[in-house]
């Protein structure tokens, strides 16, 4: 029979009792806080805490208070309270333990003789842990006890799925941001000793205009050259084969996408709003991270050029990949008629990130009724190619090595989609390396200078004529220069001090 007064504060207790696992993540002392408050609720000082791993026909006792036995191994569901509790299906209540099969209390024990009562802990179907509380002395436990027990097993039940959950997520967090940390550092090995490989080329060819025809020396020469080649390319197909499968970032894809409104909302005094529509889906890293740069590029547009007072994005998941939809109710532009080169770069770096991924955009703009842009992107990338996304090729042409070290840095940190292929110091290895390597971007100084006389900008794409040149303007190159380069093709122009943002812009642009 209950004590007097058990069921006017069970209640109110078991409300209480169940709301302090809510906050506890971590299974030990989870299940710690499981059985005491159990012992709290029936009024006693004693119990166990077992779970249950049906499969295997076994359970382990995880926490004992003032219990005692067999405390951390696996035992049978044929033996002990919890055994009899599993296959019982439900709440069981005994006068004594005595009347335990195959029970693991001693006889000497005083619990021995005392009443026991013992619910299971489930989760939908499955059994997965039982409580087990012994009664006090004098103590006696009825059918009351076993409902209100019962009752909080099932938000024990719950507590626990919680904390199971969240330590698999963290596992995936943990093992995503090891695999991450992986690609980047084999990523940033690869592009070092990529260039590293591709000076100790150049220096070969040179050395081999050098020696005399037909000499051993020569002939050496182009086998290391050979060999540093194979090098090269036998290293980028292990990259591309060893490349992970997840990324950890700091914020999700929304929170991201957040403080990006946030600062549009703060720079251009707008009003923002965020959607999402459909089922989630899993986005590779590159794609995310393309992703969130059109984005950055959109609202820069908007924040830059649009005079809007409202902007929103809408991110719907589809069942082959997502599309990221930025509009404005801003003064709109003809699309025939792009006057400005900074908002035409920003609308040819959107085209040129989604291309990347094997994505695409779609841009709807008038004048007076603002502007939608639409980027449409597969969950993993789909670019006909096995090993992902090809990077794009730069190669920095840079007097001086802090400079060519400085944009490195900046590419590196700012855009995984790019690959820095070679840096060299003079025009004759540029020519050499263009033709060499193939890149698709070469950023060169201003300062650099040309036997001939031509522009830089004539020499390489002479060699290779697709070959995007963007000019880093050093010291006080004289107006007609830049015109000259301009002329010449070059796609623009960077300051010295260029940041990581709007170097990033640009090279996208030129593609």
């Amino acid at each position: 029979m209950a004590e007097p007064g058990r069921r006017e504060r069970s209640p109110d207790t078991l409300t209480a009792l169940a709301q302090a696992l809510a906050g506890e993540f971590r299974l030990q002392p989870l299940l710690e806080r499981i059985l005491r408050s159990a012992v709290e609720l029936l009024r006693s000082a004693s119990g166990s805490l077992c779970l249950v791993d049906e499969q295997s026909h076994t359970y382990h006792k995880e926490i004992d208070l003032d219990a005692g036995c067999e405390t951390g191994r696996p035992l049978s569901l044929d033996e002990g309270m919890t055994g009899l509790v599993v296959r019982t299906g439900g709440p069981v209540i005994l006068e004594q333990y005595a009347q335990v099969p195959r029970g693991h209390l001693d006889p000497s024990e005083p619990r021995y003789r005392r009443g026991v009562i013992g619910v299971p802990i489930t989760l939908g179907e499955q059994v997965i842990g039982a409580l087990i509380v012994f009664a006090g002395e004098g103590q006696r436990y009825g059918a009351d006890d076993a409902r209100l027990l019962d009752e909080f097993a099932g938000h024990a039940a719950i507590a626990i799925a919680n904390s199971r959950m969240h330590a698999v997520a963290q596992e995936r967090t943990r093992q995503a941001a090891v695999a991450a940390e992986r690609e980047r550092s084999m990523q940033a090995a690869h592009d070092t000793f990529g260039r590293g490989l591709a000076t100790a080329m150049l220096r070969l060819r040179a050395a081999q205009r050098s020696a005399p025809a037909g000499s051993p020396v020569a002939a050496d020469i182009a086998a290391a050259q050979t060999a540093v080649e194979d090098s090269l390319r036998e290293g980028r197909r292990a990259v591309w084969g060893a490349g992970g499968d997840g990324m950890a970032t700091v914020r999700t894809l929304d929170e991201a996408i957040r403080v990006e409104l946030d600062w549009v909302a703060a720079t251009a005094n707008l009003s923002t709003a965020l959607r999402v529509f459909g089922d989630r889906g899993e986005l590779a890293p590159e794609v995310s991270v393309q992703l969130i740069r059109i984005v950055q590029e959109a609202l820069t547009n908007v924040a830059q050029h649009a005079r809007a007072s409202s902007v929103r994005v809408g991110l719907v998941f589809g069942t082959e990949g997502v599309a990221v939809i930025v509009e404005d109710d801003g003064v709109g532009f003809d699309l025939d008629a792009v006057h400005d080169r900074r908002q035409g770069m920003g609308l040819s770096g959107l085209v040129a990130r989604a291309t990347q991924v094997g994505g695409r955009v779609q841009l709807e703009a008038t004048p007076g009724w603002g502007t939608r842009i639409r980027a449409d992107l597969p969950y993993r990338p789909n670019t006909g190619d096995q090993a992902g996304i090809t990077r794009w090729r730069v190669l920095i042409l840079h007097g001086q090595p802090a400079m060519r070290a400085g944009l490195v840095h900046l590419l590196d940190a700012s855009e995984p989609g790019v690959q820095v292929v070679a840096e060299v110091d003079e025009l004759v290895s540029a020519v050499e390396a263009v033709q060499l390597l193939q890149p698709d971007v070469v950023l060169a100084s201003t300062a650099v200078s040309c036997p001939s006389g031509n522009p830089v900008v004539t020499s390489l794409r002479t060699v290779l004529p697709d070959v995007a040149v963007i000019g880093i303007l050093d010291g006080a190159t004289p107006e007609a220069d830049l015109l000259a380069w301009a002329a010449a093709g070059a796609l623009g122009f960077v300051p010295a001090d260029v940041d990581a943002t709007a170097l990033g812009r640009a090279v996208a642009a030129a593609l």
